[in-house]
């Protein structure tokens, strides 16, 4: 599944201040069973703007892995430090998909 977030860069910040504060998250949440990795993506033309992909083997083990990581200190602190910085727009939980073109206009069914 994919969890993915539109970033909007704050006032008085650069995408820099944020990106250092998502790979410092990503590593603590990655180390947690189901985290299949995450991508940050620049948006064309709009320089205050991203799209954050968050891959997981299910809903399930993303959400069990938030709930361990509540409580963990060093992410508060980090959080704490990114809503400062940027505003998140969470655009949804999204299942693999099931159908796909490729390049070769090959159809696959998943």
């Amino acid at each position: 599944m994919k969890f993915i977030f539109e970033v909007t860069i704050n006032p008085g910040y650069r995408l820099e201040d944020y990106a250092e504060i998502w790979e410092a998250e990503s590593k603590i949440i990655q180390r947690e069973p189901g985290a299949l990795g995450t991508r940050l993506h620049r948006c064309i033309g709009v320089p205050s703007k991203l799209v954050a992909i968050a891959s997981w083997q299910s809903k399930e083990l993303r959400d069990a892995a938030i709930d361990n990581l509540k409580d963990n200190e060093e992410l508060k602190q980090l959080v704490a430090r990114k809503d400062k910085v940027v505003t998140l727009n969470r655009l949804g939980e999204f299942e693999e998909p099931e159908w796909i073109v490729l390049a070769e206009e090959q159809l696959v069914n998943s």
